[in-house]
C-alpha cells in the first residue's frame, strides 16, 4: 500500500549504535521522534535518506572511530540530498570539532536534544533545498543541556519484541576521575514516577515480558511521586513488580556507592528481579580507586556482594575493570587480582586505560606504560575468562526458566535469555516466542548454552 494524501513521504533510516544499552534506547527514541516525518528503518546506509552515527565516548580511539566512519558515509552523500546527523557522546564533547574536520554532516546533536530532533531535520532540508551548493551549507550543532527534561517532549515508546529498554534516569554527579559522563551526559536526573509507571505499563501491554530499567547511575535514582514523597530504586521495582504480566526486571548500570540497603533488600523480596547484577569496581586497589574518586574500597565492596548474597543466595555478578590506571603498581594489580578471585564473577567487561582529554586522570603522573597495561589487562582477561567458563559450565544439566526472545542462526533454532543474561538456543516451534519456558542445559557454546525442552514437570533451578 502507497502513502495516503495525510502522510509524509516514506524515507529511510540508517542509525548505528556504538557502545552501552543507554545510547540501543536512544537510537530507538530518535527513530521514535522521526517515525511521524516519514522515516522507516532500513539496515544499511547505502539508499537511506538519512544516517545518525549514535556515538559513545567510552573506548580508546572514540572519536577517530567516528571520523572514519564519517569518511565513509562521504561518498553515499556526494550525489544526493542525504542527511547525515552525528549525535551522542562524541557528538556532545567534541561537536565543534566534528563540524571543523566533517563540513559535509548536517547536524551534529548531544545526548539531551534528541527530542528536538524534527527541528533540526526541518532546518537541514529547508538549508538543501535552498543551497545549490552543499558544500557551502552551515551544519546544525545543538549540544546545549536543555532546561526541559527530554522525556516530557518523546512519544511514548512501543515494545519490540518480549524485552525492553526503560530509561529511569539519566546523567552522572560521581565525576569519577577517568570518565567523561558528567561531562556529556550532565548532572543526575530522575524521571518521575508516574511517568515511569506508565511507561511500564505501555511496554507490558505492547507484549514486553522483561523490562531493563537504565540509568549511567541507574541505583542513583530518587524520583518524584504525585505527593511529592522520593522513591529509590528498590521501591520502584516493588511497584514495578505490581504491572500483571511484568514478569522480569533487570537494571543497569549501578555504582557501588548507591547499593542502599533497601535495594539489596528487593533483591530477596522481588521474584521478578533477576538474580544477575552488574556491579562495576574498576580496581581492587584501595590506592587506585581513591585516586579513581570511587568513593568506596575494596572492603565496601565486598561487604555489598555479602549483604546481597545474603539477600539472595544465587546472585551472579558481572563488573567493569581498568588496568594500568595512572601510578598503578604491580600490587596495586595484585589487589585488583585478589578481589577477582575472592568475590568471583560471571561476566565482566575489562579495559586498558586510555586518557579522555578534559578528565582529570589524563594528566596524572606517571602513566603506565602500554605494554604494561596490555600485560595486566591480558592476565586479568584469562581469569575471568575462566570464571565465566566454570559458571557456564556448572550450568549443564539444570534447567532454567528461559524467555525465549527471537529465531536463531538456524532453522528451527530459538535464542533465549535465562535469569543470568546468558544466551541459550534451542530447537523449537517459533510460536513460542515470547513465552517463558523450563529449558534443561545440555551443551555448552563459546558465548552460548545448548538446550533442550525440559519435562513439564521438571522444577527450575538456580546456578
Amino acid at each position: 500500500m502507497g502513502d495516503t494524501p495525510h502522510s509524509p513521504p516514506r524515507k529511510k533510516l540508517f542509525i548505528k549504535t556504538y557502545g552501552c544499552q543507554m545510547n540501543v534506547y536512544d537510537s530507538g527514541r530518535m527513530a521514535d521522534v522521526l517515525a511521524p516525518l516519514g522515516y522507516a528503518p532500513t539496515a544499511t546506509p547505502d539508499d537511506a535518506d538519512m544516517v545518525i552515527l549514535n556515538t559513545c565516548h567510552i573506548r580508546e580511539k572514540a572519536a577517530e572511530k567516528v571520523f572514519s566512519d564519517l569518511g565513509r558515509m562521504r561518498p553515499l552523500k556526494k550525489d544526493r540530498d542525504m542527511i547525515i546527523a552525528v549525535a551522542g557522546c562524541v557528538a556532545q564533547a567534541e561537536g565543534a570539532e566534528i563540524m571543523a574536520r566533517a563540513p559535509f554532516v548536517d547536524i551534529v546533536l548531544g545526548p539531551q536534544t534528541y527530542h528536538r530532533l524534527p527541528e533540526m531535520v526541518a532546518r537541514a532540508t529547508r538549508a538543501q533545498a535552498a543551497s545549490a551548493f552543499p558544500a557551502k551549507r552551515t551544519g546544525i550543532l545543538d549540544t546545549e543541556f536543555p532546561a526541559e527534561p527530554k522525556f516530557d517532549h518523546l512519544p511514548a515508546p512501543k515494545a519490540d519484541g518480549p524485552t525492553a529498554f526503560l530509561s529511569v534516569q539519566e546523567g552522572c554527579d560521581k565525576f569519577c576521575t577517568f570518565c567523561v559522563v558528567p561531562y556529556t551526559r550532565g548532572a543526575e536526573y530522575s524521571r518521575p514516577v508516574a511517568d515511569i509507571l506508565r511507561e511500564a505499563r505501555g511496554l507490558v501491554a505492547g507484549g514486553a515480558q522483561e523490562l531493563t530499567l537504565l540509568g549511567q547511575n541507574v541505583n542513583a535514582y530518587h524520583g518524584n511521586t504525585a505527593d511529592k514523597h522520593t522513591w529509590g530504586l528498590g521501591r520502584l521495582i516493588r511497584a514495578l513488580a505490581e504491572i500483571d504480566g511484568l514478569t522480569r526486571i533487570r537494571y543497569t548500570t549501578s555504582h557501588p556507592r548507591d547499593m542502599d540497603d533497601d535495594l539489596i533488600k528487593a533483591h530477596g523480596d522481588v521474584p521478578q528481579l533477576m538474580p544477575f547484577l552488574h556491579l562495576p569496581v574498576q580496581s581492587g586497589s584501595d590506592k587506585i580507586l581513591e585516586s579513581m574518586n570511587r568513593g568506596h574500597t575494596h572492603d565496601d565492596y565486598r561487604r555489598i556482594v555479602d549483604k546481597l548474597r545474603a539477600a539472595r543466595p544465587d546472585i551472579a555478578l558481572s563488573s567493569d575493570f581498568i588496568t594500568g590506571y595512572p601510578g598503578e603498581t604491580d600490587k596495586d594489580f595484585e589487589d585488583t587480582m585478589a578481589l577477582v578471585h575472592d568475590i568471583g564473577f560471571v561476566q565482566s567487561f575489562s579495559f586498558k586505560y586510555s586518557p579522555r582529554p578534559g578528565t582529570p586522570a589524563a594528566a596524572l603522573k606517571p602513566q603506565v606504560p602500554e605494554d604494561v597495561k596490555t600485560e595486566r589487562l591480558h592476565h586479568l582477561q584469562q581469569v575471568l575468562d575462566a570464571q565465566l567458563r566454570t559458571f557456564n559450565k556448572n550450568c549443564i544439566g539444570k534447567t532454567f526458566d528461559v524467555l525465549l526472545t527471537n529465531p536463531g542462526r538456524y532453522p528451527g533454532q530459538i535464542v533465549g535469555r535465562s535469569p543470568y543474561l546468558q544466551a541459550v538456543h534451542v530447537m523449537a516451534d517459533p510460536k513460542h516466542i515470547g513465552a517463558i519456558v523450563p529449558l534443561k542445559i545440555v551443551t555448552l557454546e563459546s558465548y552460548s548454552l545448548g538446550a533442550v525442552w525440559a519435562d513439564a514437570a521438571t522444577p527450575a533451578v538456580s546456578a
